[in-house]
């Protein structure tokens, strides 16, 4: 594209954002930056210790990994330090340690001036928790999906039975309100729409209904 445009989608866990801003991505023909990747791969990284290690102990840490993007659309490649990041940081423990690192201020600093530097260098639709309202609240184009908990419960149970797991729906829909509860509650950058953000609710919808809304106004 010639004009150099930055589109963010906020929203809770399990919402769809993924799936959206990669066909966004392809549609527009430009990156894809997958923040959600980036606070699951620091999660993962540090894991349980940045519960009893200090703010300049993981400083030092965070100071060490470098992010970068490569490609466009549903083929960008979200790189840790030169090694792509793939299925390792899918999990539901991962999640809940994202939800957790995200808490963190000296973790948040981090990734803002990493996806800000990123955002300066290339187009891209951006999504996660606060694109529109921290990282990027100048972009152009801003949308907030949500949908009701259970919803989004229901459908990573049929992700993970699809890929041949036996998840509990129960279990899931708990762990979903916990990361809600996080993302809302915390006093560092709480979930919440942009001011000018356009919502949508996605309970009623399918990803083919919302992408049709998403891409009416973006064009």
């Amino acid at each position: 594209m010639a004009e150099h445009i930055i589109v963010t989608l906020d929203g809770p866990a399990g919402v769809g954002k993924t799936t959206l801003a990669r066909n966004i991505a392809e549609e527009l023909g430009i990156a894809y930056m997958d923040t959600g990747a980036m606070f699951r791969s620091i999660g993962w990284k540090l894991g349980n210790v940045v519960e009893s290690v200090p703010p300049a102990e993981i400083e030092k840490k965070l100071a060490g990994f470098r992010f970068s993007l490569s490609g466009a659309g549903a083929a960008t490649q979200l790189s840790l330090n030169g090694t792509p990041v793939g299925d390792e940081i899918r999990t539901e423990e991962v999640a809940l340690l994202a939800s957790a690192v995200a808490t963190l201020p000296v973790v948040r600093t981090f990734l803002k001036k990493t996806q800000q530097k990123l955002g300066s260098e290339v187009s891209l639709v951006a999504e996660g928790r606060d694109m529109g309202t921290v990282i990027f609240p100048a972009a152009r184009y801003k949308f907030f999906l949500d949908a009701t908990p259970e919803e989004r419960a229901r459908r990573r149970y049929e992700q993970l039975t699809t890929a041949g797991e036996t998840p509990d729906l129960k279990a899931l829909t708990d762990q979903i309100r916990k990361r809600d509860h996080q993302d809302r509650s915390r006093v560092v950058a709480p979930l919440r729409p942009a001011d000018d953000a356009i919502i949508i609710d996605t309970t009623e919808l399918d990803v083919q209904g919302v992408f049709a809304a998403i891409m009416s106004k973006l064009k």
